[in-house]
């Protein structure tokens, strides 16, 4: 496996008609950054470039973070679209040991699959977003299947993310980021996932793992 990637830090122009319009509707603004890789990858370019992204949203200002393993093209982003800065991670890759402190911040969709009777086991049931203590539950073993031992994380609820288009799916995506640090425990299980993403709506914001040393405050 690849165990680098490049990424991009977008710092979003607000004036920008397209951005305007990316931050309204999430299925524009995954089009708009698949523009960043090449063309002509297949019929699941998000998944052969490792294109995931996030997006960070301040009083002062919203800055995008997209990562990929292909190459990363900003002069195909609309024009005036923001300022783009890019970084390659394998700094970052090469790093990665047991029992480093870092700090981590993500945006995830949690979720679990309802369970059916007995007598509709042949169905699948429905996804059913998760909030509160079960969201929590849910990252922490999430990140433990990553390679990282929790020791704080602080959620905040994001805006939920309805994937717009007809070829959108209609489930609404509901979205927390989780701040916080932690103590790598398995770096090659980290090195997938920060390659693959965490979790489900992918195409919509979430499942970026960002980290950074945790004494670099």
């Amino acid at each position: 496996m690849n165990t680098t990637a490049d990424l991009a830090r977008i710092h979003l122009n607000p004036h920008s008609r397209e951005v305007q319009r990316d931050l309204r509707d999430a299925t524009q603004m995954h089009k708009t950054l698949m523009r960043l890789v090449p063309d002509d990858l297949g019929a699941t370019p998000r998944q052969d470039t490792g294109l995931l992204f996030r997006l960070d949203e301040s009083p002062d200002a919203s800055t995008l973070l997209v990562q990929a393993t292909a190459p990363l093209d900003p002069s195909r982003l609309p024009t005036g679209y923001g300022h783009t800065e890019i970084k390659d991670l394998a700094p970052l890759f090469a790093a990665l040991r047991e029992g480093l402190a870092v700090r981590y911040r993500i945006t995830v969709n949690p979720v679990k699959r309802e369970r059916l009777p007995l007598e509709q086991k042949h169905q699948r049931g429905k996804i059913v977003p998760l909030a509160g203590p079960e969201a929590d539950q849910w990252w922490t073993r999430r990140a433990t299947e990553a390679g990282l031992h929790l020791n704080a994380m602080l959620p905040t609820p994001q805006r939920p993310v309805q994937p717009r288009g007809t070829d959108a799916p209609p489930m609404r995506h509901s979205l927390i980021r989780y701040d916080g640090t932690a103590t790598v425990t398995d770096p090659k299980a980290l090195a997938i996932a920060l390659l693959t993403g965490i979790g489900r709506g992918k195409s919509y914001g979430a499942g970026l793992l960002s980290l950074a040393p945790a004494t670099g405050r």
